[in-house]
């Protein structure tokens, strides 16, 4: 008797099967990624902290964090050299962003390239929720500190995920 007949004699009790399907393999997209020119990065401390739920309130002021099982924290420096920028990016958690010289746009990916220019003594909440670019849209020099939060043992090279521009002509540059 042929194979055939035999597989096609299976195939009905393998659809029916209380098993996982197999996942699909499909060809491989080749996405256009972009790479940061003129940042340099400084990683200033990195730690992970097993918090629970920390909630305090001071007066009319409240704070509450919440992270199960921990929190990866990074605390980091970027020069902007004029001209710069962070390529597109991500993060896998929540960015605090304090700009202390100069001045740095953001661009995110959000369908409308949301444009946010933030001057220094300015600050910027990134959610990471959707991939965003940091220019030095100036002649002079930028820097930023910022408080990267993530899952417990994410690396510091973890905190940067290179991601694809957005499409073509939603942004007004390709990088």
């Amino acid at each position: 008797m042929s194979r055939l007949p035999v597989l096609l004699l299976l195939l009905p009790g393998i659809a029916c099967s209380d098993e996982p399907a197999a996942p699909v393999i499909s060809s491989p997209l080749t996405p256009q990624f972009t790479i940061g020119s003129g940042v340099t990065r400084t990683l200033l401390a990195q730690s992970t902290f097993d918090i629970g739920k920390v909630r305090r309130t001071t007066g009319d002021w409240k704070v509450e964090l919440e992270a199960e099982p921990a929190l990866e924290i990074a605390v980091r420096r970027h020069d902007y050299a004029p001209g710069s920028h962070t390529g597109w990016h991500s993060h896998p958690g929540p960015v605090l962003i304090q700009v202390t010289t100069g001045t740095v746009t953001f661009y995110e990916d959000d369908g409308n390239c949301t444009q946010i220019v933030v001057p220094a003594g300015s600050s910027y909440v990134d959610l990471g929720e959707h991939a965003h670019i940091g220019r030095n849209e100036t002649g002079a020099l930028a820097v930023d500190h910022t408080v990267l939060f993530g899952p417990p043992g994410t690396t510091v090279s973890g905190f940067r995920i290179d991601e694809p521009a957005p499409p073509e002509g939603q942004c007004p540059f390709s990088n």
